[in-house]
């Protein structure tokens, strides 16, 4: 599923209409048909609507789902909330097919705040993906008019308020329920700041001529996608076909990180598995992970140090989990960095001394997964300009250091070294919790060295992680209580889901 920003969404409009001769009033009724069919599954037959309709195109399918409503005999009050002259274009042909249907609308903004009182349903049709800036009036006063019912709240591809693409202004938007994306979702859906405002977002398919729009370089990364990607383990392999790993990190005083990354790894399917710790952590670590083999490290006050191990041999490696932030840790990173000849993930503590000049000098893929306040520190920006700007921030970097970033957070954004984007919608607050990116690292290793694209084997972990968790909090656990240790034990069902 692509996403796309508004002059992506703009040019998709153009090749329909003037490259496939789609006119704009056939695109109007089909998207305006289809946000009706989906909407109306949170809309009674006893309820009272109102239809907010502004100018734009938003507002010309507003007069369609309007229309249709009432040809299906639903009780809707129509509000047009600007003046007659600014409907132009394929809005104007709509509201007067509206018209000439039999049906009226109001203007009188007067009577606007009662009938929101009263009504079940509010669908909001105001502004599109054209809306920058603040809302200025009537716009401003009718939002926050609806915004206090206590009725059902619905908008048209993306909440009045909301931009479609990153932006640094407040926000102040209409608060949807749910919202009805029209074609593709827009950027502003996976926004820390904008995603509140969508409530539950669906995409409608319009008719647009989908083997001739330009291809965009972000995508949702679905269940469909894991179906199709995750790797099949053969009748005939052994331990070795499933990738030798090994996890370097903990200390004395934080060995868990290094068991559950370890633990993670080996129940995501990793055939082998290493840790490499200090030797003063390896008692506390080995009645976890018996399955694993082990490796010391040399260490000064609990803390590794020293040079890094032989690494040769290994399929895939993963660096900081528990490690902490000893100076003297930097020569362990730094040697690791210049000898591993495969795929190398750093999280955690291995984030925080990062030398980024060495990591743009490695031959062979480097993974960083940060989450936004670490990766403001190795972008050099404010952790608000990482919330605000995500996408922008994420590619610039992965593409400057030549690395992929996995950038955490409630949508997570994985990044290629060439800008490609893949977006992981799947968890919840449940794995706000110490541990939980101890266990993705985990997971993350094993899909690296399971599957030949690398973007897919983070997406796939990333998916894996968070539906672990929502089926959990789901069956058998709350938000609440879920721990890092839950979300490992609980791997083997989503496995057997993707199986069946």
């Amino acid at each position: 599923m692509d996403i796309v920003t508004a002059q992506e969404m703009y040019e998709w409009d153009r090749v329909a209409i003037e490259e496939a001769g789609i006119t704009g009033a056939m695109l109007m009724e089909s998207a305006g048909r289809a946000v009706t069919e989906d909407m109306l599954r949170h809309i009674k037959g006893s309820d009272q609507v109102v239809v907010l309709i502004g100018a734009g195109n938003n507002g010309g399918d507003g007069f369609v789902i309007a229309r249709t409503l009432l040809n299906r005999g639903y009780n809707v009050e129509t509000w047009q909330v600007v003046s007659d002259d600014k409907v132009r274009g394929d809005a104007k042909t709509h509201r007067a097919l509206f018209q000439s249907s039999g049906y009226t609308y109001r203007t009188d903004l007067d009577g606007l705040e009662p009938s929101l009182e009263r009504c079940d349903v509010i669908i909001d049709a105001m502004l599109g993906i054209g809306v920058k800036g603040n809302l200025r009036e009537p716009f401003s006063t009718i939002v926050r008019q609806a915004n206090v019912q206590r009725a059902r709240r619905l908008a048209v591809d993306l909440p009045t308020g909301v931009p479609a693409d990153e932006s640094d202004d407040d926000i102040d938007a209409f608060r949807a329920d749910a919202t009805t994306v029209i074609a593709a979702p827009k950027m502003s859906a996976f926004l820390e700041r904008t995603r509140p405002f969508y409530g539950e977002w669906s995409v409608v398919e319009i008719g647009l001529p989908v083997n001739e729009l330009p291809k965009t370089d972000r995508k949702v990364w679905t269940r469909e996608d894991v179906k199709r990607a995750l790797p099949i383990r053969e009748a005939n392999s052994h331990k070795g076909s499933h990738g030798k790993g090994v996890v370097i990190g903990g200390s004395k005083h934080m060995p868990g990180s290094i068991a559950m990354s370890a633990r993670a790894a080996l129940r995501s399917g990793s055939g082998l598995i290493t840790i490499a710790t200090v030797d003063s952590a390896i008692p506390s670590v080995a009645p976890f992970i018996q399955e694993a083999t082990y490796m010391g490290l040399e260490e000064n006050d609990g803390f590794a140090t020293g040079q890094a191990p032989d690494l040769s041999g290994f399929d895939g490696v993963a660096f900081g989990m528990g490690i902490g932030r000893d100076p003297d840790t930097r020569g362990l990173l730094e040697g690791v960095l210049e000898k591993v000849e495969a795929p190398l993930l750093i999280d955690a503590d291995g984030l925080y001394e990062l030398p980024l000049d060495q990591v743009r000098a490695r031959r062979n893929p480097t993974v960083l997964t940060p989450h936004p306040g670490e990766f403001a520190r190795l972008a050099e920006v404010s952790i608000s300009d990482v919330i605000a700007h995500p996408f922008s921030l994420s590619r610039q970097f992965a593409k400057e250091y030549g690395v992929y970033l996995v950038l955490k957070g409630p949508s997570t954004i994985i990044t290629s070294p060439d800008g490609e984007q893949l977006v992981d919608t799947s968890g919840n607050a449940g794995l706000a919790k110490g541990g939980s990116g101890d266990v993705l690292s985990g997971v993350l290793l094993a899909m690296m060295m399971q599957t030949d694209s690398l973007m897919e084997a983070l997406a796939n972990g990333c998916f894996l992680h968070g539906s672990t968790a929502e089926h959990l909090t789901v069956e058998k656990h709350s938000m609440t209580d879920l721990l890092a240790n839950d979300v490992i034990e609980g791997l083997p069902v989503t496995f057997r889901t993707f199986s069946c």
